[in-house]
């Protein structure tokens, strides 16, 4: 969406206080371990944009709460793989023997948006340390999220994921939707099917200050039935679903272990 379209669509701006007036209506509370989805511009022409957000996000929440969002950096796969758009096969090895090793201080996140982009870099949020599937966080619990994200199956239960599962902590979609909801990874990873199978993964990371291209097992997440398994989640869940408005954007509030209990229950009774 354009600016000119966000200034279009907005009746009055998004101010940090604002914000915090939305996310409490919607139930937002001190002390929750929130996982966050993210769309700046589908909340309307926002006062200090990203920045506002992740502030009001903040101050809503408390030091007692935990923001996490994900930071994937899925650019650094073998390119063999790459698809939208492909490369010429005769690129590959130069890739694969250039491109840059995954490092959680510096390398930017891929198409996960300007507002985790900006909290990534903020000096009291953490980042995991997993190549392709990274989360940082701020917070109480920020800590225990993130360490000893397993490289191998990286959104499995040695994942972020899972510890804001133990933690019993929630999803909210801010101006996106459940094809974004990263949560039914985890899902998949607990769900039996007959088209699951396990594939190698590749990456360049850094051991002991040297670049290495490393291979780790995983499995071939698929996040296209996504939206349909948010879709039944909603009309089975209503009750445990927080719905409002954060800005001008529909937005939904609702526990992890919830949605990913189910999201186990659709793979497994629906996926071939």
């Amino acid at each position: 969406m354009s600016k000119r379209d966000v200034i279009r669509r907005t009746k009055f701006p998004n101010t940090v206080d604002s914000l915090k007036g939305d996310l409490e209506s919607l139930g937002l509370e001190p002390g929750m371990t929130v996982l966050v989805h993210s769309s700046l511009s589908s909340l309307g022409w926002t006062c200090g944009g990203a920045m506002a957000v992740i502030t009001a996000l903040k101050e809503v929440l408390r030091n007692y709460g935990t923001l996490v969002m994900p930071t994937h950096t899925t650019h650094l796969t073998d390119p063999s793989e790459w698809k939208a758009p492909p490369v010429p096969e005769k690129w590959w090895d130069t890739i694969r023997k250039n491109m840059p090793p995954f490092e959680p201080e510096s390398t930017p996140s891929m198409g996960m948006g300007i507002i985790p982009e900006c909290f990534r870099t903020l000096p009291d949020v953490l980042r995991s340390k997993h190549p392709h599937y990274s989360f940082a966080a701020w917070g109480e619990n920020a800590v225990n999220v993130l360490d000893n994200h397993s490289l191998e199956y990286g959104l499995g239960d040695g994942s972020p994921l899972a510890r804001i599962y133990d933690l019993e902590g929630w999803i909210l979609l801010l101006g996106t939707a459940h094809a974004n909801n990263t949560s039914f990874h985890l899902s998949e990873y607990r769900a039996e099917y007959r088209s699951k199978r396990e594939v190698i993964r590749h990456a360049p990371v850094l051991l002991n200050g040297h670049r290495r291209w490393k291979s780790f097992p995983d499995i071939n997440i698929d996040s296209s039935d996504f939206s349909r398994i948010g879709r039944d989640f909603l009309k089975h869940n209503r009750s445990s679903v927080k719905r409002g408005r954060i800005g001008i954007a529909g937005c939904e509030l609702f526990p992890l272990r919830l949605c990913v209990d189910y999201g186990v229950k659709w793979i497994s009774g629906r996926r071939r």
